[in-house]
């Protein structure tokens, strides 16, 4: 199937690229199906593309690029939602967000997706996490992508 996207112009994805995300994501409730697509120029970064919305992508990172000890603490009702039988099913990607100077990652709301099953959700650490960990120091490609 053929999506138009403003970042990436026409692209070719396949149904079961589709990842569905039954509350959407936060600020993006009315987006509940993603795709996630490579980054050209940058094998660390990955991009969630809305299917509802051609405009909408976010730069995805993997948060132990940046944190090696980073972990989420999923509740029960999480586990349930995603159906995962066990955490190497989980997939864990922050948001990176970016202003005049720099580049922030989301530790406090990250995106698990379970992979097998094709569903993801936006779940709220109950660890002590920044929303806004500073990623100093960064290779200019990884600006230039984000």
């Amino acid at each position: 199937m053929k999506i138009h996207t403003t970042r990436f112009s026409t692209i070719e994805i396949e149904p079961d690229d589709i990842l569905f995300f039954r509350n959407g994501l936060i600020g993006f409730e009315d987006c509940r199906h993603w795709v996630l697509l490579a980054d050209a120029g940058n094998s660390a970064v990955a991009w969630l593309q809305s299917m509802q919305h051609a405009d909408i992508a976010l730069p995805v990172v993997s948060p132990r690029r940046f944190v090696s000890d980073y972990q989420v603490r999923l509740e029960p009702t999480d586990v349930e939602a995603l159906q995962l039988n066990s955490v190497e099913q989980a997939y864990v990607l922050g948001v990176v967000s970016r202003d005049e100077q720099t580049l922030t990652l989301n530790l406090r709301a990250p995106l698990v997706i379970n992979l097998d099953r094709r569903i993801g959700c936006q779940v709220v650490t109950v660890d002590p996490q920044p929303m806004q960990y500073e990623l100093a120091n960064l290779p200019s490609e990884l600006r230039k992508s984000a």
